[in-house]
Parts: C-alpha cells; structure tokens; sequence
C-alpha cells in the first residue's frame, strides 16, 4: 500500500508504527468495528476517528470503534458548549480523506484533537492510516504526540 498523508507526518516525526491493510467494506455499518472484525482485533483496541463542530470550529475526536461520543463531553472537553458532527463533505474537504479512511495524522489542516482517555494509556493502539483499507499501530503517547492532542472523557457510558 503506498504512503498517505498520515503515514508521512508520522515518517517526518520519526514515529513508529506497524501498518495493517484490509479488504474496507463501504456497506459496513459501524466501518471501525468492520475494519477490528476483518483483523480479527477488539473493537475497543481500534480506534475511529470522527469530526465535529465545536461551537462552530472544526475538531477531531478519536474514540473506540465500538463506543458512541457524547457530544456535552466532546463540547466540555474542548472548553466550548455545543458539539455536533461536521458534515461528511466538510469533513473530507478538511482532512483531505475520505469517509472510511479519516486520520487524525497528516489532516490538511491542523485541528484541536482529543483522545477518548480510557486506552491511552495501555498497550498500543489502532487507528485509521489514511486511506480506506489501512489502520496503523502505534503506542498511545505517540499518537498523543503526532496530534498534539488531548485526553478526555468523550463517550457516552456503557
């Protein structure tokens, strides 16, 4: 599989990770738990990376793929009072990637990232490597570290 803008940034930062390609689904429902299924992973050891609005400002969220945000917390976290989802197209024109192969590494334009806190301080995780059909590993201080991201509570309880 070639070099995307994610892997790139990450090459450029000197960060390792491991690349894991798959057959993508685009009828997949939930296509981070499809992408966890199809590497025979735990959907809570991948991770989805979504987009939203924060009192109108771009964001990017990075959350397991088999847990739903809670956009009070995603708004809390990023100090402002309403969250909601950028649309798909917003979305794509952003990040220069398409649905189903959005990274938090190497968007085209550099947004406020938060992390979902449980995980990140565990073993490595998994998480969308640019295109649709490959995920990259990666310890969770060094995706902390690519994104200058945050950790926070940013799901709704199971």
């Amino acid at each position: 599989m070639q070099d995307t803008s994610a892997t790139l940034t990450l090459d450029a930062l000197g960060i390792s990770y491991e690349r894991h390609v798959y057959d993508y689904d685009p009828s997949a429902g939930k296509l981070g738990v499809a992408a966890a299924a199809a590497l025979g992973l735990s959907p809570d050891h991948v991770l989805k990376t979504l987009m939203v609005q924060i009192d109108g400002r771009p964001a990017c969220v990075v959350l397991p793929a088999d847990r739903e945000l809670d956009f009070a917390r995603v708004a809390q976290a990023f100090g402002g009072r309403k969250a909601k989802m950028l649309s798909r197209p917003d979305a794509e024109q952003r990040t220069g990637y398409r649905i189903g192969g959005v990274s938090p590494f190497g968007q085209r334009s550099t947004v406020p990232t938060a992390f979902e806190q449980c995980g990140m301080d565990g073993p490595p995780v998994v998480i969308n490597g640019g295109s649709q059909g490959l995920l990259i590993e990666l310890s969770p201080q060094d995706a902390l570290t690519a994104t200058n991201g945050i950790t926070a509570d940013l799901v709704k309880p199971l």
